[in-house]
């Protein structure tokens, strides 16, 4: 549908309707055609008889009667059409002088003149062999007075005028019927007799639709464009496929950020394999494919030199627990002495008596990295447990269970499903679920503000690892630019992250 050339029909359809309208108006519909108008229609029964009506008080018959009931009209008979009317174009039969028969009912015919000849050489068409004549019959019982016009030849835009006086022959106080006039054109508009015609003044009906027609294809070219035709992708909108590792923490803002994107430029596409920064990294070192990314949450550190970063969000996560632990706020000493497993039960830090159970991420998540490195200080200890209530059979014995698990939503399930369970998680993904609750640590709740001055530790920078530089045309460098101009920008921050380019210092994506 697209690839129809919409434009350049309207652009045609622009051309082709004043034309044809001209066409319409002037060649095929308005060739031929004979019109008449009747300018006057008027009874004088009273005003014939009043002051100062003079004349008027002598009108009579030919034998000297008066006229009783006068009514004058006055015809104009015209050529309304584009082309000549000639003698043989009257439809009537080649012997017959009369071209034009009017009749009016209930009246009878006391006189008739020609007058007001649009150009005088008219004048010989109405001579005493023309056909012009008038005569009164009895038509079905009525009086019918009947004027009879000769075959004149009208140039386009030629008239003549008719001008009679009749006697009322019907019931006195009936209203008179209008003229009948009896004509015909061969080869004239529709079946070709004449038609009455109207005197206006103003632009014509025939320019009036025209403007109309072309007013309505102007308005309507643009909603139909806007309809039929592809929106053109924008400049920095590559297609192809592309392959999304690494981060679960970051899995929400990526996959919004590839349906948007992925909308707006069609021919794109993008496949998923999510299990961790570290696995993520891994694998796309082990595939060397150009066409796939891996996000890490934090930098990949000295390891893995042919994967090039770059710095895409402030990441903000947050201690997660389940709210019968009856606990809402640690201090950062606690915070060790919990994931340590010097506290055993909530009860020592003022909560409910429920025990305390880890939920830990795997060792290689980029999540439970940003714990130790910016929380704890140290690396956790060992798991002992596989659902995070009871220790597996074997293990050293510890003080608390520990189990762990393989990513965000799993890890947040384990917290809301086992009583006293406490665990951590990227903010953005916490804050939408209503079975766990979050903790703020020294008071300070997981803010991009207090993260930024310093006064809340556990943040991270989310970073994109490609294998070497992408060509600058290619899917991961233009994913790249969107995640961080203008629509991805707004996801990130959709999701309580922040676009690294908004930071006080944007090249190390950190707070200062």
């Amino acid at each position: 549908m697209s690839s129809f050339p919409w434009a350049s029909v309207l652009a045609v359809v622009g051309v082709v309707v004043p034309i044809f309208a001209f066409l319409w108006e002037f060649v095929f519909v308005g060739r031929k055609r004979l019109g008449y108008r009747v300018q006057m229609d008027t009874t004088a029964r009273h005003e014939a008889t009043s002051l100062n009506a003079g004349a008027w008080r002598r009108l009579e018959w030919e034998d000297g009667t008066p006229l009783v009931d006068p009514s004058f009209v006055l015809l104009r008979i015209e050529n309304t059409g584009t082309t000549n009317i000639d003698t043989h174009d009257y439809a009537v039969l080649d012997g017959s002088k009369i071209g034009i028969k009017v009749n009016f009912p209930d009246r009878r015919v006391a006189g008739m003149v020609v007058t007001e000849l649009s150009d005088e050489f008219l004048r010989d068409n109405f001579g005493p062999e023309s056909g012009l004549g008038v005569r009164n019959e009895k038509n079905s019982g009525r009086t019918v007075g009947v004027v009879e016009l000769p075959r004149v030849p009208l140039n386009r835009g030629q008239h003549y005028k008719v001008l009679a006086v009749f006697e009322r022959a019907g019931a006195e106080h009936k209203k008179l019927s209008d003229p009948e006039v009896i004509a015909g054109i061969k080869g004239g508009v529709r079946t070709g007799g004449i038609r009455e015609t109207r005197s206006r003044t103003g632009i014509p009906r025939w320019i009036s639709v025209l403007l109309y027609l072309l007013l309505s294809v102007t308005l309507a070219e643009p909603f139909v464009m806007n309809l039929v035709a592809a929106k053109p992708a924008p400049l920095d909108c590559a297609t192809g496929s592309l392959r999304i590792t690494g981060s679960t923490a970051f899995e929400p803002v990526l996959r919004e950020a590839a349906a948007s994107y992925a909308k707006t430029c069609p021919g794109s596409g993008f496949t998923f394999d999510l299990h961790g920064s570290a696995q993520g990294l891994d694998t796309l070192n082990g595939q060397k494919n150009p066409a796939a990314l891996a996000f890490s949450d934090g930098p990949k550190g000295d390891r893995l030199p042919l994967l090039l970063p770059r710095p895409i969000a402030f990441l903000l996560f947050t201690l997660v627990i389940n709210p019968d632990a009856g606990v809402r706020d640690l201090t950062l000493a606690q915070v060790k002495d919990v994931f340590a497993g010097r506290i055993t039960n909530w009860k020592e830090l003022g909560g409910n008596d429920r025990p305390v159970r880890v939920v830990d991420r795997e060792s290689d998540s980029g999540t439970r990295t940003t714990l130790e490195q910016r929380v704890l200080g140290t690396a956790e200890p060992g798991e002992n447990s596989v659902d995070c209530q009871e220790a597996k059979p074997g293990s050293p014995p510890a003080s608390v269970i520990r189990c762990r698990k393989g990513d965000t939503t799993s890890m947040l399930d384990a917290v809301a499903g086992v009583s006293g369970a406490v665990g951590y998680a990227e903010l953005g993904a916490a804050s939408g679920r209503s079975d766990v609750a979050t903790v703020r640590i020294d008071g300070r709740p997981a803010t991009l503000d207090a993260a930024d001055h310093g006064a809340y530790p556990f943040w991270q920078t989310e970073y994109a690892y490609a294998y070497g530089d992408p060509k600058a045309d290619s899917a991961a460098a233009s994913f790249l630019r969107y995640l961080t101009n203008q629509v991805g920008a707004d996801i990130v921050r959709s999701h309580g992250d922040r676009p690294c380019a908004e930071l006080a210092n944007p090249v190390l994506c950190r707070p200062t």
